[in-house]
């Protein structure tokens, strides 16, 4: 081989031998640069806080606070048992005519229905006779003091009179009695005194006013004093009604503020107070029955409505943020937690109910973590606007 060739053939190797290794740095320096760059990548949670925002932002450690947990008891709309009556006919009897209808508004002393009662003419014919026997017996009296007097007759037979006179004064005021419990008034007994004449109609009258919520009667049906024929109730006013589980009873009492819940009315709040709270428990229930009473002028409520009741249970030891802490992120409660200085993370955390303007921490939160208590709307706000800048 020729020394010139031979030179070549030894210097094309070492060419591109070095060809290649001054290409290799820069390669090398690109993924660095990479690398580098997807460290320094910003946590879209984490936002910096300028001087200014943060004098718009107050931030708290969060604390240990008492919490009254707002227990929710199912319950119903009820009558006020003490504004109802239950109306039946004072004697037995075939009704004749009916005077009330249901729904119809009534007063004390209105006439409902009438009947026609046998047992009624005979007990105004039994007084009838009594009274008879009490006025002869009288005139017997009167006579025998006459007799007495003239020395006619003893005195024993003046006692023996006079003792006849007071049994039928007796069996007269017991007829008289019996006329009233089976419904004739003072006034019609007195007339019967007067005339003698018997009648055996007999009204069915209204106790108490209000409106007709119940009627269990027809024409020609036959009756008893046991029966139930009207049920009148004052709807002005009405009773909550709820069963609280025995382990949620302790320390609900009478007199303690709750709120109704009446998904009819658009579950809009009424407040109210605890008029009843029972002493025993429901043996196969296992709860309590505490009521409230409730204004019903307007008779919105109606009786046997569905309701809940807000009842707030004892105070308790709870960690809690205020509900102007809590921001909401895709459908979900944050809160944005103090890293550093001037430095805050979007945190999630599970939050209890809204209760006195504080939210109870179920977890995402220990005690002492310092979080935005006031403007976390603001600032998260220009965290958004930072990563959109970006």
């Amino acid at each position: 081989m020729q020394p010139r060739a031979l030179a070549a053939a030894v210097l094309l190797p070492l060419a591109l031998l070095c060809a290649c290794d001054s290409g290799s740095p820069p390669v090398k320096e690109a993924k660095a640069v990479n690398a580098a760059g997807n460290t320094a990548r910003k946590d879209p949670n984490v936002v910096a806080a300028s001087e200014e925002m943060l004098r718009q932002l107050v931030i708290k450690p969060v604390a240990m606070m008492d919490v009254r947990q707002t227990e929710r008891i199912a319950g119903r709309i009820d009558f006020d048992q003490r504004r109802v009556a239950r109306i039946g006919a004072n004697v037995t009897g075939r009704v004749t005519s009916l005077h009330a209808v249901p729904g119809q508004a009534v007063a004390a002393g209105d006439l409902l229905a009438q009947l026609h009662s046998t047992e009624l003419g005979t007990a105004q014919l039994a007084y009838v006779a009594a009274r008879s026997r009490a006025e002869l017996n009288a005139r017997n009296v009167e006579r025998a003091r006459q007799l007495l007097a003239a020395d006619v007759i003893g005195s024993a037979e003046l006692q023996k009179r006079e003792s006849e006179l007071s049994i039928a004064m007796a069996e007269r005021r017991a007829a008289a009695d019996q006329l009233r419990v089976q419904g004739m008034s003072a006034a019609a007994v007195s007339a019967l005194d007067r005339s003698g004449a018997i009648n055996s109609a007999s009204q069915v009258i209204a106790t108490a006013p209000g409106v007709i919520v119940e009627h269990r009667v027809s024409q020609g049906q036959v009756v008893q004093p046991a029966d139930t024929l009207f049920t009148i109730a004052d709807l002005s006013r009405v009773w909550a009604v709820a069963e609280v589980p025995e382990q949620q009873i302790d320390g609900i009492q009478a007199g303690q503020r709750v709120e109704i819940e009446v998904p009819a009315l658009g579950n809009r709040k009424i407040e109210g107070r605890l008029i009843h709270v029972s002493d025993v428990v429901d043996a196969e229930r296992r709860t309590v029955t505490v009521r409230t009473e409730l204004d019903n002028a307007d008779r919105r409520l109606k009786p046997a409505m569905l309701a809940t009741m807000l009842i707030e249970g004892l105070p308790q030891q709870k960690l809690a943020v205020p509900s102007a802490a809590v921001v909401r992120e895709n459908d979900e409660d944050m809160v944005l937690k103090e890293q550093s200085p001037g430095s805050f993370r979007l945190t999630k955390v599970k939050l209890g109910p809204e209760q006195g303007g504080m939210r109870t921490v179920e977890s995402g939160l220990a005690s002492g973590e310092r979080i935005v208590a006031e403007g976390a709307f603001h600032l998260n706000n220009e965290r958004k606007r930072l990563l959109l800048s970006e």
